[in-house]
């Protein structure tokens, strides 16, 4: 049998069956990885002697499966999460070498449960970009058009899952490193409620934004992962000590509901021909299944992309001060004095993107300009919250297309960064307001590449997002395969 384009359900239906174990799963992926990897450069680092040592653990429980609800389940992890023994490289030379001594939590809960980490996966240095062309070990292709991006930061992790090389993946999401990533690789991507998921164990970027979400490829298995690995960490002072629900229990009644959609008309403006009718098509779909399509306003989203701007950038140039060359990481070796080794270091180990965003913050954190940058950009941040807010009185989700377009070619947009910053321009707001937002597949363009439409949900309403997503996946059939997994299993 082909292993790669199964969901969680057909593999645990499988084991349940005894067609297969574990360790013929594990292998085959690892097999997949070696095989098709050349072309992508999705994976940093594979480990097979540990993965199948962990796998061949797992044979010997099939017969108590039932109490592990990720068992034998292949999971691509991003290289910003620390796990233990492996590097964590967060797509930095800054990080290069470096070998985690610990486990982060969202990784040690999916373990716990069964999954089998096959592999640590590419990233944007330091999950700073829109393309994965930012990683010191070579941009990530797209598994839909080798000549494309995959989107970022965690362009990694949605091309390992797209392109059957694991069953789900982990990212990080600061302004739509999930979801955009997942929209131009034809896949489930969930950017959680911020501090649904701990955030302990993953190489910050901008703290207030930042959260863990994973990739797949159906709204089922997204919610099995959450159910999992969401939860109160004590390790991690911002995660929540709400209850989680059992996301894919309401999923497997398959009740019905219906929903009031917002949509802002003119948030959507300026985005492609091809994403527009494909979103409106979506709409239809959602229409015909009882839901109602409602207009709403939010005056302060086209303020999102400068705040943002404004807000992650001055995060992380506090957040990077410690990559200096001395504690651990890239060090220099033609620095003359202590002076000289904390720049070169850094001037060396970080790249030109990284280097851009961390000036740009140390310039708003400045004396003088502090109280016109950032606080500032923090009080338009509320604003955008209350029009979120004040669109929830009216509609359960509000919606948009995922991205403004379709996956664009390698180099298209890498000398000009406003226009690389506005991939991300329906993604962004959702950070600043801390929602949850999942981007599901819901049409092709006229290159054959995938689309993605995007539902906004209320703070912690991840159960709502998923049963509303799961019932338009429903009405709207299986999806598409990238081209390199036609005819596969």
């Amino acid at each position: 049998m082909e292993f790669g384009t199964q969901t969680i359900q057909e593999l645990l239906a499988g084991y349940r069956a005894k067609n297969f174990k574990p360790t013929e799963v594990v292998e085959r992926y690892l097999k997949n990885i070696s095989e098709r990897d050349e072309k992508l450069n999705s994976f940093l680092q594979v480990r097979p002697e540990e993965t199948l040592k962990r796998a061949r653990t797992l044979d010997a429980q099939i017969d108590n499966m039932s109490t592990l609800p990720l068992f034998g389940i292949p999971l691509a992890v991003k290289d910003n999460f620390l796990v233990n023994g492996w590097q964590a490289t967060a797509g930095s030379k800054v990080l290069s070498g470096y070998i985690s001594p610990y486990t982060a939590t969202s990784v040690e809960r999916l373990e716990a449960m069964g999954a089998v980490v096959v592999g640590k996966v590419n990233c944007d240095e330091f999950a700073m970009g829109s393309s994965n062309e930012n990683s010191a070990f070579g941009p990530v292709r797209n598994p839909w058009d080798l000549e494309r991006v995959p989107g970022g930061s965690s362009g990694g992790s949605s091309a390992a899952v797209a392109a059957g090389l694991a069953t789900v993946s982990l990212g990080t999401d600061t302004g739509g490193s999930i979801r955009q990533p997942a929209s131009l690789c034809g896949l489930v991507g969930l950017k959680p409620t911020y501090g649904r998921v701990s955030r302990y164990g993953i190489v910050s970027y901008a703290s207030s934004l930042d959260q863990v979400g994973p990739f797949s490829r159906t709204v089922w298995d997204s919610a099995r992962v959450m159910e999992v690995m969401s939860g109160f960490d004590p390790r991690d002072a911002t995660s929540s000590k709400r209850s989680v629900p059992k996301f894919t229990e309401e999923l497997n009644t398959n009740s019905k509901r219906t929903f009031k959609l917002g949509v802002s008309r003119a948030w959507l403006e300026g985005v492609d021909s091809d994403v527009a009718k494909s979103f409106d098509s979506a709409l239809e779909v959602f229409k015909k299944m009882g839901c109602e399509i409602v207009e709403i306003d939010l005056p302060h989203t086209k303020y999102a992309l400068s705040t943002y701007y404004l807000i992650a950038p001055s995060e992380a140039s506090s957040n990077l001060a410690r990559y200096d060359g001395v504690h651990y990481g890239y060090r220099t070796q033609s620095a003359k004095s202590s002076e000289e080794l904390y720049s070169r270091s850094r001037g060396e180990g970080i790249g030109r993107e990284v280097k851009l965003r961390i000036m740009l913050g140390t310039y708003a954190l400045s004396a003088g300009y502090y109280d016109a940058f950032y606080l500032k950009a923090n009080q338009v941040r509320r604003k955008i919250q209350e029009d979120f807010e004040k669109a929830f009185t009216q509609c359960d989700f509000v919606v948009s297309p995922t991205s403004p377009s379709t996956a664009f070619k390698l180099g298209e947009k890498t000398d000009d960064p406003l226009k690389m910053y506005l991939s991300d321009i329906f993604t962004l707001p959702v950070n600043l307001a801390g929602l949850p937002g999942l981007s599901m597949p819901c049409g092709l363009d006229s290159r054959n590449l995938p689309i993605g439409f995007q539902l906004i949900g209320k703070p912690f309403g991840e159960a709502e997002l998923f049963l509303a997503s799961h019932q338009y996946e429903q009405a709207r059939g299986q999806f598409a395969l990238p081209s390199m997994l036609k005819g596969k299993g």
